[in-house]
């Protein structure tokens, strides 16, 4: 007689043969021969439960079909971007960002990825690594466009802009005022601006100021960078800068809907806590913590618009600030009580409400936008010690909602539904949101389900969970520890998301994947139909940067080699195509000391027919998708025989794509 699993587990699986067109069991207690009796000899062998398998078919996306949803999410340590599938929860693909990226040749020595690199410099010191947290996606109207993808490097304060054409980095921008960030990238409803958030105040504009100096010189700075979509670049000479207090600025979103033209952050360290252990003094995680309330920092960016163009700003670096006592005085700041040392604050879709979680306390907090705008136009006499407005926390909140221990972050489905991540719990709570979102009779602001995941879950992404109006179905849990999910594979253990189920009355955990090249943050997750990226560049001889036909594209017949001299210096220019599966030309022969400026150009047309150029001990690498065209540029310093050859499997003949590059002593 089979065991109750066992029924329950061939009722499942005959579920699923039916779906599949198949034929079902007739029963389940007797199978036709087939899928069913193999499936469940194999589900009795390992184990696995009635929940596993749901799971499982849930998850599982057959070869040659696509996932619903893409996720992207950011790098962490390793400065670059994630493309995972969902629900396979497969990776697609590692988006070089803030550090070289091998495989894609990105910032070995190909002109365009070097000249891009090259924007996140500090002082002409080269930066390459970076430590990504908040990816972006260019929206229209609060919705995701599939468009551009924006990511911040916390440990910088840089800024990259991703095109989704091709999935590769166009920009990377330095702040020239800020040496770190947190808050950003964020956009505004229809990418106006992607917002960078300050993180640790320091003096303005990379100055130098003694620590105990810091009420006085040390300040954050939020800023809004101007994005162009025509180019798909931001242009620095439309962004601007609002200076802020000294408080530690922590997560940013923008308003929407009837909150649009509003950015909401938060702040720990209202204490203005400046360390000191070594010296005696708390260290910072007592000094920041010893305050109950922190500020919510209410920022009316349309009215700084009109500040700037009434010429009420200081240039520094370059930047243009609105400096804190305008900012404080001419209605474009406001705060807010919030409560001790918060992280997420998360805009409800239809921008009504704010929500902020706070790491020390067991709520969330929900502030009313209505209220707000009428405690603003109220005004208030109280003010921080920098002038700033401060609201009264009783005028400005809609409710308090108790989810547990170490709440973090929000997202939203389209039932009316918010999901919290739990740091401390290690669990994903699910809450009703109240006002126009309970339309099910369910009581609105009320703790409804908590999902256990597995170690300190911080960032959480819903599909399409923080736009105007989410699809529901699946949330990812960023989970910070792994311990024993997956294989040992040393100390370091990798970073774990766990994909989970929303779209019944209950949560289900579905899937654990495991992160082994940094600590990702954030993501987002976008329908996969909203995307529309090129098979294959539109024409050969494709500048992947500057998005448009190179004027230096070696064309077939036209390859060939040329010396000329510049200012007594000998300079070797070659023009070669690549095809499977050879290049043209195969020999080159220079002298050492020739400057050496290469153009290569994929002239194939097929889509997936990449071809790369890896030149052996002069650090050169790069990829060559279908049409495009790259340029490398370097001196021949090493006399001797060198092989260049094509570094990807394009053909049987794959290993003949080769050349030799001979450098003359």
């Amino acid at each position: 007689m089979r065991s109750s699993m066992t029924v329950v587990v061939l009722a499942v699986l005959s579920l699923f043969v039916a779906s599949c067109g198949g034929p079902a069991p007739k029963t389940a207690q007797t199978p036709q021969a087939g899928l069913p009796e193999d499936a469940l000899r194999i589900a009795q062998a390992r184990g696995l439960t009635p929940d596993d398998i749901t799971a499982a078919l849930k998850t599982y996306v057959p070869s040659g079909k696509l996932d619903e949803y893409i996720l992207f999410a950011s790098g962490g340590h390793s400065g670059q971007v994630l493309v995972i599938g969902v629900p396979s929860m497969r990776l697609l693909k590692v988006i070089g960002v803030f550090t070289p990226e091998p495989w894609q040749g990105y910032g070995y020595g190909e002109k365009g990825t070097m000249e891009v690199l090259a924007g996140g410099t500090l002082n002409g010191k080269p930066i390459l690594w970076g430590d990504t947290h908040h990816p972006a996606l260019s929206e229209t109207n609060g919705e995701y466009d599939g468009q551009f993808l924006f990511i911040n490097d916390k440990a910088n304060a840089r800024l990259a802009v991703i095109d989704l054409r091709d999935f590769e980095t166009k920009q990377i921008l330095k702040n020239p005022n800020a040496i770190s960030d947190h808050g950003g990238g964020f956009v505004t409803p229809n990418t106006e601006y992607v917002i960078e958030g300050p993180q640790y105040a320091t003096p303005l504009g990379l100055e130098y100021a003694p620590l105990n100096e810091y009420k006085e010189k040390y300040r954050g700075v939020i800023t809004f960078w101007a994005f162009d979509r025509a180019r798909g670049r931001v242009d620095p000479a439309r962004s601007f800068q609002i200076e802020l207090p000294p408080y530690w600025q922590d997560l940013c979103d923008s308003g929407k809907r009837v909150s649009d033209g509003w950015v909401f952050c938060n702040s720990f360290n209202s204490e203005m806590a400046t360390g000191g252990i070594e010296e005696g003094n708390p260290p910072f995680e007592a000094g920041t913590a010893k305050n109950e309330m922190d500020y919510l920092h209410i920022i009316n960016w349309k009215r700084a618009e009109e500040i700037l163009q009434n010429g009420q700003y200081e240039t520094i670096n370059g930047m243009r600030v609105i400096r804190l006592k305008t900012a404080a005085q001419s209605g474009i700041l406001f705060f807010a009580p919030e409560p001790k040392s918060p992280h997420g604050v998360d805009v409800t879709p239809g921008g009504e409400y704010i929500v902020v979680g706070g790491k020390l306390d067991p709520h969330v907090t929900v502030y009313s936008f209505e209220k707000i705008q009428k405690a603003v136009a109220a005004g208030t006499s109280e003010r921080d010690p920098y002038g700033v407005p401060v609201l009264k926390l009783e005028d400005v909140v809609e409710a308090q909602v108790e989810l547990g221990l170490g709440p973090l972050h929000t997202v939203y489905d389209e039932k009316g539904y918010g999901y919290t991540s739990m740091f401390l719990d290690s669990a994903v709570a699910k809450w009703s949101l109240g006002g126009p979102y309970r339309k099910d009779g369910k009581e609105p602001w009320k703790l409804v389900e908590k999902l256990p995941v597995h170690y300190n879950i911080g960032h959480i992404a819903a599909a399409e969970g923080d736009t105007v109006s989410p699809d529901g179905k699946y949330v990812v849990a960023l989970n910070k520890w792994s311990v024993d999910r997956f294989a040992p594979v040393g100390p370091l253990h990798p970073q774990n998301f766990q994909l989970i189920d929303i779209s019944g009355e209950k949560m289900q955990l579905l899937y654990d994947m495991p992160i082994g090249l940094g600590e990702p943050h954030y993501a987002q997750m976008i329908k996969a139909d909203k995307l529309k990226p090129f098979e294959v560049y539109p024409e050969v001889g494709w500048n992947a940067v500057k998005m448009s036909k190179d004027p230096n594209a070696a064309e077939p017949g036209r390859e060939r080699v040329e010396v000329r001299f510049e200012n007594g210096r000998r300079i070797v220019e070659i023009w070669m195509t690549a095809v499977r599966s050879h290049f043209y030309p195969e020999r080159i022969t220079v002298k050492k000391g020739d400057h050496v400026i290469w153009h290569i150009t994929n002239i194939e047309r097929a889509r997936d027919a990449s071809h790369s150029f890896a030149l052996g001990g002069y650090n050169i690498h790069m990829s060559l998708e279908p049409g495009e065209t790259g340029t490398v540029e370097f001196d021949a310093d090493q006399s001797g025989v060198f092989t260049f050859y094509c570094a990807e499997f394009c053909s049987a003949l794959h290993l003949e794509m080769v050349g030799y590059f001979l450098v003359e002593p």
